[in-house]
């Protein structure tokens, strides 16, 4: 096992993946910009480098300062948690490069699911179910033809992307034009590659991800399902495990993953996500790190994601066999951010005057805020993830709900008074839910009173 592990991230991931740390008793190094100087990450790891100024570019995109943070302070090897440098092919070479471990996939494999037309035509050749369309980038003309071949409406979605970024939604040949350049320079501006490819939009799904552990054993395990249909603009807002689909379903959405992974001979975590319409399901793409969202299966599995990944990254097997994966209960991950839904979920950064923490048997919450926390203005508007594990679905709603009348935020706006809207909507507890949802009865979800 390492002796000490670099986190490259902030937030509430870093402290995370410090606690795991701890628990197999090793030494962390946090690193961090400037305003994160007093950062909960920071006062909690045995050691912290300044990589930065505040701009993430300077800071924890700067793959130059964080590898110099790890050689001087002898981490062997480095987590890149979430976002920033995660799913950076770069990075991962550049940490082999320097003889540091870097926990997470290899570069290949980053690089072949981080070109998303890439990973069709793989997953195609593996036998896993896509959605309909182009299995690699396209021309112009290209893309009209495919279009008048399966169908409008389509989605041009840039092949460098993610996060809705790049992604342009057309009715009709006649929109064309105007979509797929806008999906280009857009994919340019994000990505600095503007390929694109078109698929068969797959109206108001459900939004499905399996959990899977690999390790260079070739061992691939996969942890169940989540329901991630609960989204705004293509960002997830409410996850929850397991979700409601028929059995014989879900058991072949975990042979696709496990096919999927063993397609680019996969280590660590991932997860490989789907879409769901009526009785069909279908590849969307494979998220080559750890998921936001990974407490919920954590909670209805028992196993620590974070500890899994150390373990596989300093060499050990996967520690569980697949029949003895028992998944018990349910649980509901709702996201936490600094910002005013009512002002177009404008974020809103700034003093965290108090803030009380729900307690509880089987409420978690994942965060780095603390009473006098300055929430910086730089980084995207999470604050944390509040966790609970029910019997079954109604009763974890119930536990939401009133963690959620527990916690107490002051100082800035947040999302929290929305997020009881949707947990109160019959619709959302009567679970007919898709990625139309929010769309759907965004006035009704607005309609409180603080």
């Amino acid at each position: 096992m390492f002796q000490k592990v670099l986190i490259a991230n902030r937030g509430e991931i870093a402290v995370r993946i410090i606690r795991s740390c701890k628990q197999l008793g090793i030494e962390t190094v946090a690193v961090y910009s400037k305003v994160d100087e007093h950062s909960l990450h920071v006062s909690l790891a045995d050691e912290a480098v300044c990589i930065g100024g505040n701009n993430a570019k300077d800071s924890y995109l700067n793959m130059e300062n964080i590898l110099s943070a790890a050689i001087n302070t002898k981490a062997e090897a480095i987590h890149p948690g979430f976002g920033f440098l995660s799913e950076q092919a770069k990075f991962a070479q550049l940490c082999e490069s320097c003889d540091i471990t870097f926990i997470g996939p290899s570069a290949k494999t980053i690089k072949n699911m981080g070109d998303k037309s890439k990973a069709k035509q793989i997953m195609k050749d593996a036998g896993v179910p896509l959605v309909p369309g182009s299995a690699e980038e396209v021309s112009l003309e290209a893309g009209k033809k495919i279009d008048e071949e399966i169908g409008f409406p389509v989605l041009i979605k840039a092949s460098a992307g993610g996060g809705g970024r790049g992604m342009r939604v057309v009715q009709s040949l006649h929109q064309f034009d105007k979509g797929y350049y806008a999906a280009k320079q857009e994919a340019k501006a994000a990505f600095n590659h503007d390929g694109v490819y078109v698929e068969k939009l797959i109206e108001n799904p459900r939004h499905i991800e399996v959990q899977i552990l690999a390790d260079k054993y070739k061992n691939v395990r996969h942890l169940g399902e989540r329901d991630c249909s609960i989204q705004r603009r293509n960002q997830k807002v409410i996850e929850e495990a397991p979700a409601n689909l028929p059995q014989a379903m879900k058991q072949a959405m975990y042979a696709a993953a496990i096919k999927a992974a063993e397609a680019v001979s996969y280590e660590n975590a991932g997860t490989v996500e789907f879409i769901v319409k009526d009785d069909a399901f279908y590849f969307i793409e494979m998220n080559t790190r750890i998921q936001v969202e990974h407490p919920v299966t954590e909670m209805i599995t028992g196993v620590d994601l974070i500890k899994e990944q150390l373990q596989i990254a300093a060499g050990e097997t996967v520690s569980m066999a697949q029949k003895d994966l028992k998944m018990q209960g349910h649980a509901i991950e709702v996201r936490l951010n600094a910002e005013n839904p009512k002002l177009n979920f404008q974020p809103a950064p700034g003093h965290i005057s108090m803030f009380h923490m729900p307690q509880g048997l089987g409420i978690r919450m994942d965060t780095m805020l603390y009473t006098g926390y300055d929430m910086p203005p730089f980084y995207d508007s999470m604050m944390g993830k509040l966790i609970v594990h029910g019997k079954d679905r109604l009763e974890a709603i119930r536990k939401l709900r009133s963690a959620l009348e527990e916690l107490i935020i002051e100082g800035v706006d947040t999302n929290q008074y929305f997020l009881m809207m949707i947990l109160m909507h019959d619709v959302f507890v009567n679970g007919d839910i898709n990625t139309g949802f929010i769309t759907q009865y965004m006035e009704r979800l607005l309609s409180y009173e603080v």
